[in-house]
């Protein structure tokens, strides 16, 4: 994923946020190698590197075993905690450049291990799983309590025409045990946009007890057109900020003006990928999928003595997707920015666009 991004703020906005916030750039978003397969068909692996940024880092790590009775499927290594619909869909696959804001909320990958199926015709899904919050490289011994316990289930209610006609509805939930007086928290996000490492909402470090994390997700697909929405709450446990809550949604729609639809995947109450219905092509008929959409978002990180501040976007794309494997995607988002300690209230705008390949 080739990145290109121009961003735009008031100079007094950038120098309140310590620069970084006015300007253009290029990166490599994500650029992954990996290897999988499987024995004797119930046990499998995955080893992916992200050399993105420059260095390697590990991503999914894992060995696992299927079709256990009475289980389902365990997995063990470094992989995506069951939390939230958007992160639970591949990066390859998400309808905008960025996940929405709440996403700082989610644990994304850690190291542990998880039980996880289907159920009712694969029309529900459900997983359990304990994790070790380190990096992703692992976390030497220590002293120290930091275990993710983190579940999501999910149903389909309606579930048609294989999958053009789709209602999913979903729980997440994960508990962070740390340890009193000797852990930290941070939440900070950027605008929708990784090139710039400026985070415009932050709530700063301050100790944490523990941490009870939900989110509620929902999604429709009707043809062509879908909807997506989720909203996550972070009650954190410190007797340093007064025990906050923290707070964040999106909503958004999408259409293909060339008549796909988002590729649901009960199963696993997630989204996959794309295929036209016609690729992309010089030397025959075909245009590829269009897609065009429309989100907002917004992270409220004040409350009790945190004033981190409240982001909100707006951001609208335009997907190429020339064939399965080759996606071209343009976004515009709008950021802004209120009541934030020692930032005075102001906005950016970002233009944004992606070349994509993966196999």
């Amino acid at each position: 994923m080739a990145d290109w991004a121009s961003i735009s703020a008031d100079d007094s906005f950038d120098d309140d946020l310590g620069g970084g916030l006015d300007g253009d750039g290029v990166e490599f978003r994500r650029a992954r190698l990996f290897a999988s397969g499987s024995f004797e068909n119930n046990v499998f692996f995955k080893a992916q590197y992200d050399f993105g940024g420059g260095d390697a880092d590990f991503k999914d790590m894992y060995i696992g075993m299927k079709k256990i009775p009475a289980i389902g499927n365990i997995k063990i290594g470094h992989f995506k905690e069951p939390f939230s619909l958007e992160e639970q869909g591949s990066s390859k696959y998400i309808t905008f450049m960025e996940r929405g804001l709440p996403n700082v909320f989610s644990p994304s990958r850690n190291t542990g291990v998880m039980a996880y199926d289907a159920a009712l015709g694969k029309r529900m899904s459900w997983a359990i799983g304990a994790f070790y919050d380190a990096d992703g490289f692992g976390e030497g011994f220590n002293d120290s309590t930091d275990i993710n316990v983190t579940a999501r289930v999910t149903g389909a209610p309606v579930y048609a025409d294989d999958g053009r006609k789709a209602v999913h509805l979903g729980l997440s939930y994960t508990r962070q045990f740390r340890d009193e007086d000797e852990t930290t928290l941070r939440y900070r996000q950027r605008p929708e946009a990784h090139i710039t490492g400026v985070r415009l909402a932050n709530t700063g470090s301050f100790g944490l007890d523990d941490a009870d994390i939900m989110s509620l997700e929902a999604a429709m697909v009707m043809g062509p057109f879908s909807v997506q929405a989720e909203y996550m709450q972070s009650f954190v446990g410190s007797d340093a900020a007064n025990d906050p809550s923290f707070s964040g949604y999106y909503v958004y729609g999408s259409y293909f003006l060339t008549g796909e639809s988002r590729n649901y995947k009960p199963g696993s109450g997630s989204f996959g990928r794309v295929k036209p219905n016609r690729n992309f092509s010089f030397h025959k008929p075909g245009a590829g999928a269009w897609e065009v959409g429309v989100r907002y978002s917004n992270l409220d990180l004040n409350d009790e003595a945190i004033e981190g501040g409240e982001l909100s976007n707006l951001t609208l794309g335009v997907n190429w997707h020339l064939n399965p494997n080759v996606r071209m995607m343009l976004n515009y988002v709008y950021a802004d920015l209120e009541d934030r300690e020692n930032v005075e209230d102001d906005n950016a705008n970002i233009v944004q666009a992606r070349f994509q390949v993966d196999f």
